[in-house]
């Protein structure tokens, strides 16, 4: 299915923006802590063409049924999105929402959507959509928003458009990425630093293993690890828990019951194992980064309580056969780690892991390296 397909006729423009793997910093982001991922060189694109009109028609790759969904941009309300399609209309809906643009001149787009980059793995293909699209409106309703205000306007669309209650880290990767480099975030302040990788001068990849066991965060435990970290700091007496330090922590024992506690710990620590890792990395480069991979993942099975049976296996696999460091990456309850490996080492880690899923009686995974890639742009 192409866009000619579709409509009839060839787009005007295309706009593309890349998922993102978190190199550490899990649920942070929503607590205004600190996160460290980086675009990836898996992309989702908007073909897309002006109409005459005030119609916003979406379709897509993905959708088998092959149908267009309308909406005029008179009835901009998530109340009248649902599916895969409030992604993109959510976009339109949240600039004049949000960002108070005013859209009561302009016309409508024929849209069409297709991506490479994995649903449901935890690399963030819906911020891929999201980023792609608002860029592309941006350009070309003439708007004039910079990129971390288009970021806001990914997230304000995901959490009430969508229904996801995410938080700012996976627009501000899509949007801020950079080739060979990760973007190190401050989720309050929206204040970002480009640190380098560095990994192809140390010969080392990225290996993903995409479990393919989905999850979805519209739903479920991930609404109910963040109002645990809401109580967490309600009863810490602070803003966010990014306010909280690992000194504080023997207080919040002492305050909370066991289980907000232990998401209380995790957050706190995983801010300070994401300051710790970006000044490894100025100071000593990736190879030294391993031990806070492996703590975080630690954390994230134990405090957490967001990794499941197939990502321990991945995790230990790739360690046990010689991986850097290696942990679960996303909002967790399913989707990818990932392990930091030699490049030589890279298939034999692979068909480790592809062989501990076999044996513990898994679907087989999808494993494949990710390279720090640009974010979303013009194509």
């Amino acid at each position: 299915m192409t866009f000619q397909q579709v409509y009839g006729y060839e787009p005007a423009v295309r706009y593309s923006a890349p998922g993102r793997v978190n190199l550490i910093g899990e649920h942070t982001d929503y607590n205004d802590g600190y996160v460290l991922p980086f675009a990836i060189d898996r992309r989702t694109t908007a073909s897309i063409a002006p109409r005459t009109d005030r119609l916003l028609q979406v379709a897509s790759a993905f959708d088998e049924a092959g149908g267009v969904v309308s909406l005029s941009l008179d009835d901009l309300d998530p109340s009248r999105m649902q599916g895969w399609s409030a992604y993109v209309l959510g976009i339109a809906w949240a600039l004049t929402e949000h960002a108070g643009a005013d859209l009561s001149d302009k016309t409508g787009f024929d849209v069409f959507i297709e991506s490479d980059v994995p649903v449901g793995a935890g690399l963030s293909s819906s911020a891929a959509i999201e980023c792609g699209v608002a860029l592309a409106f941006n350009d070309l309703w003439d708007l004039g928003l910079s990129r971390k205000a288009l970021a806001r306007v990914g997230q304000y669309s995901e959490n009430h458009a969508v229904g996801a209650p995410t938080g700012i880290m996976d627009q501000s990767a899509s949007l801020l990425g950079e080739q060979d480099a990760v973007v190190f975030l401050d989720c309050r302040t929206l204040d970002t630093a480009v640190v380098d990788l560095a990994l192809e001068a140390n010969g080392l990849e990225v290996l993903v293993v995409d479990t393919r066991v989905e999850h979805a965060h519209a739903t479920g435990g991930y609404k109910a690890r963040r109002d645990s970290c809401e109580r967490g700091a309600a009863a810490m007496g602070v803003e966010a828990l990014r306010d909280l330090s690992v000194d504080d922590l023997p207080r919040a024992q002492e305050l909370l019951d066991d289980e907000t506690f232990r998401r209380v710990r995790h957050v706190v620590t995983e801010d300070q194992r994401v300051l710790d890792t970006v000044r490894t990395l100025r100071e000593h480069g990736p190879r030294a980064i391993g031990s806070l991979l492996v703590a975080s993942h630690e954390s994230m099975r134990d405090d957490f309580e967001i990794s499941v049976p197939e990502l321990d296996l991945a995790a230990a696999t790739a360690m046990e056969h010689g991986a850097v460091g290696a942990r679960m990456t996303g909002g967790g309850f399913g989707g990818a780690a990932i392990a930091l490996v030699d490049r030589e080492a890279r298939g034999a880690i692979a068909d480790a892991v592809t062989a501990a899923f076999a044996a513990a009686g898994y679907r087989e995974p999808n494993v494949f390296t990710v390279h720090a890639a640009q974010g979303a742009r013009r194509d």
